[in-house]
C-alpha cells in the first residue's frame, strides 16, 4: 500500500528553488558545521533559505545556530520558524533534549512525517544536514525529494576518503547530481585532492582547521567571522551557478 504521506511530499517542497544535501562518508567531518553556516551565507546574501536538520539521532545545528526558545506553527502543516534569517527544522523541537535512537523503518516514518507536514514555502535554497555514511536517510532523500544535489564534505584523512569514495559510487550508479567535494579541517599536505580528481568529481577547495569555531558556537555573529565562515562563503558560487 503507497504511503498517502509521498505524494504530499513533492507539494511541500514545490516552490523550493534548489535542494543541497551536506552528506559526508562518516561522523567529525564538520558537515554539520558547513552545512548550518553556508545556510546562514546564503541567508545573508538574500537568498531565501531553509535549513533541515536531518540528523535525527545525533543533532547538532540548533548547538551551532545558539537556538534559543522558537517553535514551529502549526497552520494546515508545520511551518518552520525564522532563526537568523533563515528558517530552520530539527527534531529537537519535539525530542527535546532527549535521545532519539531510531531504526531504520522508525527513521523512515519520522523523516517522511517531518517532511509532509512541513510547509516549506517558497525557498531559493533548502539545505539538508545529512546523516553521515550511506543509509537510510540518504536513499530516503534521493528516493522521495525533487532533484537533490549532493555537497560531500571529508578531511584529509584516508579513512575519510575511503567512506565518500563509497558514497560517490553510490549516487553516482543512482546518477543524483554531486556537487562537488569540500576537503575540511586541513592541516598540512595532502593529496586527497588528487585521489578526487581521479574519481572524476569536482574538488570545490580546502577549509584550514579553525579552532576559533568551537569558540563562537552558538554566537552567529561572530561564527560568520572565522575563517572557517569565509573560506565556506568562496563555496557559493558553485551552488548558486
Amino acid at each position: 500500500m503507497v504511503d498517502p504521506r509521498i505524494s504530499v511530499i513533492d507539494d511541500r517542497v514545490r516552490k523550493v528553488g534548489r535542494i543541497i544535501a551536506v552528506s559526508s562518508g562518516k561522523g567529525g567531518v564538520g558537515k554539520s558545521l558547513l552545512a548550518s553556516t553556508l545556510a546562514l551565507i546564503l541567508a545573508g546574501k538574500g537568498y531565501s533559505t531553509g535549513l533541515f536538520d536531518l540528523d535525527f539521532t545525533s543533532p547538532s545545528t540548533h548547538v551551532i545556530l545558539g537556538l534559543k526558545e522558537t517553535r514551529p506553527l502549526e497552520d494546515r502543516g508545520i511551518i518552520p520558524p525564522v532563526v537568523h534569517g533563515l528558517k530552520y527544522m530539527t527534531i529537537i523541537y519535539y525530542s527535546g533534549g532527549r535521545a532519539t535512537p531510531l531504526r531504520g523503518i522508525d527513521f523512515s516514518n519520522a523523516f517522511i512525517e517531518l517532511l509532509s507536514v512541513t510547509d516549506w514555502g517558497g525557498l531559493d535554497f533548502l539545505i539538508l544536514d545529512m546523516p553521515p555514511g550511506i543509509g537510510d536517510a540518504t536513499l530516503d532523500v534521493i528516493r522521495l525529494m525533487r532533484k537533490p544535489r549532493f555537497l560531500i564534505v571529508t578531511t584529509p584523512s584516508p579513512l575519510a576518503f575511503e567512506t565518500v569514495k563509497k558514497l560517490i559510487g553510490m549516487l553516482r550508479e543512482l546518477d543524483i547530481p554531486i556537487v562537488g567535494v569540500v576537503e575540511n579541517m586541513k592541516t598540512g599536505f595532502s593529496n586527497i585532492q588528487q585521489e578526487y580528481r581521479k574519481l572524476n568529481v569536482k574538488f570545490l577547495g580546502e577549509i584550514p582547521y579553525d579552532p576559533a569555531v568551537e569558540e563562537n558556537l552558538g554566537n552567529v555573529d561572530r561564527l560568520l567571522k572565522t575563517v572557517f565562515a569565509k573560506e565556506a562563503e568562496k563555496l557559493l558560487e558553485h551552488l548558486t551557478g
